[in-house]
């Protein structure tokens, strides 16, 4: 058999069978210090395909970088064919200034594929495009609800691409559904340049959650199995089969107010379920939120002061009405119990 070539990033190579972060130079601040797109390369020894896993491209969506973190320190990936690019960061100055968007006050997932010559944005969307997704196979870009919002784990994918079909079903993430491709996203440009993207939502902006982190490491490493990149050795069982939605609604605030949540995320309603409550501080006005459909709550707000027409809760449709959504405990292994001075 012949020896698998090293594979080669921004002038830097990465023998098989060896991991390196190697930094991609993209600008400067403006105080001199450099910026750069760190990707860390698993090259396997024998050969495969070659997956990226992306997060952060939102600054603020921090739950991403946590699960890459996890994702590059689980036993699973040595030995390993194939080729990993992980990139836990894609927008440094978003996060570094825990802001979802840019200096430019660009929406990065709304900038590719980019240009080497555009605005700050268009550049860093171009290197992206360049180094990394138009050199691999497949990719799984890593998301979170904004900010005061939280999503329960999610897939979002193409309707009609049974490729991501079939990958949705082995990541096993406890909601899938399709989603438009928008102009301007990761997820269009890359399909254009014929990479199929998986879309993973769960969680908060600028917050950790056990839930998303544990779904979202375990559906990569049961991708990568699938896709034959690494043994079964260490790969998390699927518990549950995913529920596929057609379809969601957001259900808005009729009324300024304090908001009360009677319902969370994973939480099964039906038609004329109470979800919430508006009221003003003297508790002389208040209006139901209620629910005029079945489905399961796959996000709402955390904010307990809210504006008239404000998102509150995302209700998705399941695409049968035989499906029935699992205990969503199933994804979720046993988080271990820490003595009180262990929590800082």
């Amino acid at each position: 058999m012949a020896k698998r070539k090293p594979f080669e990033i921004a002038g830097v190579t990465v023998p098989p069978g060896t991991r390196r972060t190697v930094d991609v130079p993209v600008s400067y601040l403006s105080d001199h210090t450099p910026v750069h797109l760190s990707v860390h390369v698993v090259h396997g020894r024998k050969p495969g395909p070659v997956m990226f896993v992306s997060a952060a491209v939102h600054g603020d969506e921090v739950i991403g970088a946590e699960i890459v973190r996890r994702l590059l320190n689980a036993k699973a990936l040595t030995p390993m064919s194939g080729t990993l690019l992980a990139v836990p960061i894609v927008n440094t100055f978003g996060f570094l200034n825990h802001s979802r968007y840019l200096p430019d006050r660009r929406d990065l997932n709304r900038c590719f594929p980019g240009h080497a010559t555009g605005s700050m944005a268009s550049r860093l969307a171009h290197i992206f495009m360049t180094e990394v997704v138009r050199r691999s196979d497949l990719g799984i870009d890593l998301h979170s609800a904004a900010i005061r919002r939280t999503n329960l784990p999610q897939l979002r994918l193409t309707a009609g691409n049974s490729r991501l079909r079939d990958l949705a079903d082995v990541f096993a993430a406890p909601v899938v559904m399709t989603s438009n491709l928008r102009d301007g996203s990761l997820r269009m440009a890359a399909e254009e340049a014929g990479v199929d993207v998986l879309l993973y939502e769960g969680g908060e902006g600028l917050r950790f959650d056990e839930l998303p982190a544990q779904a979202g490491v375990a559906g990569i490493l049961r991708v990568m199995n699938h896709l034959g990149m690494i043994a079964k050795k260490g790969v998390p069982k699927k518990r549950a089969e995913p529920l596929y939605c057609s379809d969601s609604t957001w259900y808005r605030a009729p009324a300024g107010g304090l908001f009360r949540g009677y319902t969370g995320i994973g939480e099964m309603v039906e038609p004329d379920t109470v979800l919430g409550a508006i009221s003003d501080p003297f508790g002389e006005f208040e209006a139901e939120v209620v629910c005029d459909q079945a489905g399961i709550v796959i996000g709402r707000t955390n904010m307990p002061v809210v504006y008239e027409g404000d998102a509150l809760f995302h209700i998705a449709e399941p695409a049968s009405a035989e499906d029935v959504m699992p205990d969503i405990g199933l994804h979720l292994k046993t988080a271990p119990m820490f003595d009180e001075d262990e929590i800082i």
